[in-house]
């Protein structure tokens, strides 16, 4: 799976200005979003929460366990999103919360005119092939790992509904519009990450099958351009419009994710792992495996192992 890039963390509330030690909560309102923080202190299970409106949250701090959609509950951390619907009730676990280790997440309810208004103007300025293909949330693919794009998007919105800006009403319209965009990108880049994932209906699914099946080869976007049957320039466009980012970042995120598979093998040489995710270069994968994991092949490999 991709990587996960954190948040950035609002200060604690001070302990003498906690209401409760279970999801104490501070609101920051606005005209189109109300920002929640939450934090809890203490051990606690099954404690409900629902919003009118839909919500975006996201962890900053400690861990919960999620009970949504009468599926089975999982593991919330910090650098990973959940969207939920409007009125749907959500039911949380906080495994390891003390004092010393608070858990942090926000949750941000945004106004569905903005929602609206936004799918509107992305399916009139951007309309996609097929009568019944449109923009649009996708409440089955509620969970997910933060990107850069993501992240970045969803920080500046912290920073706006916290600030005393007189524009700042304004501004967060404009990253609601902006945030309601990347959670699409992302929940389709999602999608195609799944091996067993085929729709004909996409232009660029056989493009991603391609990458896939050649990790080990150098790949152009020529070649790319041509499994979809378009000029290279339409490609990007629409590649980069669909995933939020460029077919050649795309390359580069699977096989930085065929490589942590590879580095799963305690006894695999780190240039062996290299050539095999189609660096001809060693050094050159450490540099872009350290950018976008944080730590070297090596470390990773032996983190996975040790944790095992």
């Amino acid at each position: 799976m991709a990587s996960k890039i954190l948040l950035n963390k609002p200060a604690l509330t001070h302990e003498k200005s906690l209401k409760t030690l279970v999801e104490n909560r501070t609101i920051f309102s606005l005209d189109h979003c109300e920002l929640n923080i939450f934090e809890t202190y203490q051990k606690s299970d099954l404690v409900p929460l629902k919003f009118n409106d839909l919500v975006v949250t996201s962890m900053l701090r400690g861990k919960k366990i999620m009970h949504l959609f009468e599926e089975p509950q999982f593991e919330y951390l910090p650098g990973e999103t959940v969207i939920v619907p409007s009125n749907v009730e959500m039911k949380i676990d906080f495994p390891e919360a003390s004092k010393e280790n608070p858990t942090q997440c926000i949750a941000l309810a945004i106004d569905n005119k903005i929602i609206t208004d936004t799918l509107d103007f992305l399916n009139e300025k951007y309309p996609k092939e097929g009568k019944s293909n449109l923009w649009k949330l996708d409440h089955e693919n509620y969970f997910f790992y933060n990107n850069v794009e993501l992240a970045g998007t969803i920080n500046k919105l912290i920073k706006e509904c916290m600030g005393d800006s007189i524009t700042k009403d304004a501004i967060a319209d404009l990253t609601l519009q902006e945030l309601i965009i990347r959670i699409i990108q992302t929940q389709t880049a999602k999608r195609f990450e799944d091996e067993k994932f085929i729709d004909s209906s996409s232009p660029i699914s056989p493009s991603i099958d391609f990458i896939k099946k050649n990790i080990r080869e150098s790949i152009s976007l020529k070649d790319l351009s041509d499994k979809a049957c378009m000029s290279t320039t339409s490609f990007y466009r629409y590649f980069k419009r669909e995933l939020g980012m460029s077919p050649i970042e795309y390359i580069l995120n699977e096989k930085i994710k065929h490589a942590k598979k590879l580095l799963s093998n305690p006894n695999i040489h780190v240039n062996e792992v290299s050539y095999a995710s189609g660096f001809e270069d060693c050094n050159y994968f450490i540099r872009l495996f350290k950018k976008y994991e944080g730590v070297t092949p090596k470390q990773y490999q032996l983190m996975n192992f040790t944790s095992h």
